[in-house]
This record gives C-alpha cells, structure tokens and sequence, in this order.
C-alpha cells in the first residue's frame, strides 16, 4: 500500500480541485472543473419569474413615422404607399435596383388582394412557391410577407408562421420586403407577445447584421441583406 504522503500531486488535485506544482495551466482548469462538477450541489433556487415590461397604459403609442424612421435609422428601405398604381411603381423600382429575377411570397389573402404575385409575374419575375425546398428559397432574390406586429420605438418587426405563412420567406432570400398597415402597430414588446404567444415568431430589426470577434461587421450572411418596409396608407384600396 502506498504511504498517504507519497500520493501524487495529481491525485490530491483531482480529489480535491487544488493546485499543484509542476502542472500546466490546461491540466489545473481542467482538474478544478471536474472537482466543481462531481460536487452537487443543492442550495441552488430557481430563478425568479420573468416578464417582459411594458410601458404604462398613459404613455402615447408612437406612429407608423416614428416606425420608418427607426426602421431607416437601422439601414432599411422604407417608404408610404398609398395607391395601387403607387404599390405598382414601387415594386417596378425594386425589381429594377435590386436585380429580382426570382421572387416568393406568402399565400395570405392580404398579399393576394394587392395582387403582388400578378405584378411580378408581369415583370419577368419568376415565382418560387414559399414551401419549396429552402435551397431553392436561397436562391430567391426576393421574399414578400405581411407582418403581424410592429414596434415603432425600435423599428422592430414580428411576423408569425402558419401553413400559408413560412418563416423562411423572410429569413432566406437576400431581399426581404414587408408591406403593412397601420393596424399592426403595437405600444410594447409586452402587448406584442401577448398576441402571438404559444405561436412560432420571429423578430426582425433591420437588415441581417453579423459581426465577429474583431467588431468586423459583415451585412447579409446570416439573413436577408436587405429590407424594405412598405407602408400602405389608411385609405389605401388594392383594386
């Protein structure tokens, strides 16, 4: 049996989390680490619950101005549409400034009634369907959708999915266009997940934006590179 003293400086550290002379910095942190894990550890409480606040109920909600102007601020493409022949000319300039070829967009009834689809087409635009392949939807140049909620106060978009509503359309092609009213603007992230809870969301705040450890910052590879917001006017009528 070998005498307590002539234990390695190994063994001690790795029962007891100590240091020991003559090992590397690695082997030390790696020893320490161990040491924290096998300890259980039972005083630990749960968390305390969590909202999201929300501003009071007398604080004015600011408007679809206050909206485009965060959302520019932010690097987007806005602008207020308040005809149909208006809605027209804006996507006959998009399609021409950002060379669409190819384009999807949500099957809703709202996108429908602007006849967003029938316009591209008579561009030369080829649709995607927005439950193709997501390598295809990649591919788009362009990804048309409504939006469910939108903060003015941070320029800040939600949209939710369902069957005729793919989150991928606004998250894949390289040009994301999100056309709104007034009717989707909301005071508070508070009341804006109130609406969508239980429903699968995503929260859009301007163009895609990554930067990596060096603060080299690189637009569009993770999302769309760039976002144009429309705002249809409240009279505005599709036909």
């Amino acid at each position: 049996m070998v005498p307590e003293a002539h234990m390695t400086h190994r063994s001690l550290a790795a029962g007891s989390g100590a240091s020991f002379p003559g090992a590397g910095a690695r082997d030390e942190i790696l020893f320490k680490v161990r040491g924290a894990l096998s300890r259980r550890n039972d005083q630990l409480s749960p968390p305390p619950a969590w909202s999201v606040p929300s501003c009071p109920p007398e604080c004015p909600q600011p408007g679809m101005e206050r909206l485009l102007r965060e959302i520019d601020n932010l690097g987007g493409i806005t602008r207020q549409v308040k005809t149909r022949s208006e809605l027209r000319s804006a996507l006959v300039e998009l399609a021409i400034a950002q060379g669409i070829q190819r384009a999807t967009l949500w099957e809703t009834r709202e996108l429908a009634e602007l006849r967003i689809g029938e316009t591209l087409q008579g561009l030369g635009i080829r649709l995607v369907s927005p439950h193709a392949d997501k390598s295809q939807l990649a591919e788009c140049d362009l990804g048309v959708t409504g939006v469910d909620c939108a903060l003015p106060e941070t320029g800040t978009l939600l949209l939710c999915s369902s069957a005729v509503r793919p989150l991928s359309v606004s998250l894949l092609p390289r040009v994301h266009l999100a056309i709104l009213g007034a009717s989707v603007l909301r005071r508070d992230l508070a009341q804006a997940l109130a609406e969508v809870r239980g429903r699968r969301a995503v929260c859009i705040t301007g163009p895609s934006r990554t930067a990596d450890i060096e603060m080299t910052l690189a637009v569009g590879v993770h999302g769309p590179r760039v976002l144009a917001v429309w705002a249809l006017g409240t009279d505005f009528t599709p036909g």
